[in-house]
């Protein structure tokens, strides 16, 4: 989507893309929400737009799978990344550390304070880009911020706080660790971004490479992105006291050139389109055999 600024790969990083498509042998064209009917004419597609599954992105993926087209997101991916709820149960599940986590309905509201404490943060099951997230500071203010998210979803998940200097993204393609950033908390707030009278402040970025990340971190990112799939994926973490907690699992987490791309650069964009390649070439030897 040209029109949105807040989008995962900024148009600097939509040429880079291109530009590695090209050099894997590939030939990339960026297409918008009015090219649905033209999927067919592709062997792959690779979503650079926020998604939801009650958005064009989904039945995006969703026919393009159906074609039988390499896709990244796949519909699966989105199913489970867009829904915190089916994350919070799955990381649990497999005993991955997370911060305490509660999902809230109307009838628990009491048992916040005794499992999670306060503060303690409030998310919709779809947010994203830090949206639909709020912090609760005591239990007046919980039951508020509570009014207002069951407005849209009858369940909420409530977690932990667990301040920290920045948050680790690692991003894992294919089941393997391809970059590594610090996202910083923005000025004088809670989260990597602050959204304030219609003003949005980020928090700064430093890349890093994948052998200085801690190896806890490493092995808490891919233990949770392989539980999703092997697709492309943004896995959030902090780290306290020599652990590493995941926070979330994103779908179609930001590349934008000058941020994610700064330590690996050109190299980045390449690692990506290579799979697309092999995946590519995999399949059609598997058609003609």
């Amino acid at each position: 989507d040209p029109t949105d600024s807040e989008g995962p790969s900024n148009t600097k990083a939509i040429e880079k893309f291109c530009k590695a498509a090209s050099d894997n042998g590939l030939n990339a064209e960026v297409i918008t929400r009015e090219d649905y009917g033209r999927i067919s004419e592709f062997d792959a597609l690779f979503i650079r737009e926020t998604t939801s599954v009650k958005h064009h992105t989904f039945r995006f993926a969703q026919r393009a799978a159906m074609e039988g087209l390499i896709v990244i997101d796949d519909p699966e991916s989105i199913l489970r990344c867009t829904n915190k709820i089916y994350l919070a149960e799955l990381l649990n599940t497999h005993h991955i550390r997370t911060p305490k986590t509660l999902i809230v309905h109307r009838e628990n509201i009491s048992e916040v304070a005794k499992t999670i404490g306060f503060p303690c943060i409030l998310k919709q099951p779809d947010s994203a880009f830090s949206q639909g997230v709020t912090k609760a500071r005591d239990a007046d203010e919980l039951v508020d911020k509570l009014e207002q998210l069951w407005t849209t979803s009858d369940l909420i998940i409530a977690q932990e706080f667990l301040p920290t200097e920045f948050d680790w993204r690692i991003g894992v393609l294919n089941q393997k660790p391809i970059f590594a950033c610090k996202y910083f908390m923005a000025p004088n707030h809670w989260q990597i971004i602050k959204h304030d009278d219609d003003c949005e402040i980020d928090g700064r970025v430093q890349s890093v490479p994948i052998e200085d990340v801690p190896p806890r971190i490493i092995g808490a990112a891919l233990k949770s992105a392989n539980l999703i799939g092997d697709g492309l994926y943004g896995v959030d973490l902090k780290e306290i006291d020599g652990k590493a907690y995941v926070i979330e699992v994103n779908d179609n987490p930001n590349i934008d050139a000058g941020y994610e791309d700064t330590y690996l650069k050109n190299s980045l964009y390449n690692e990506v389109m290579s799979v697309f390649r092999d995946r590519i070439e995999r399949r059609k030897l598997r058609v003609h055999t």
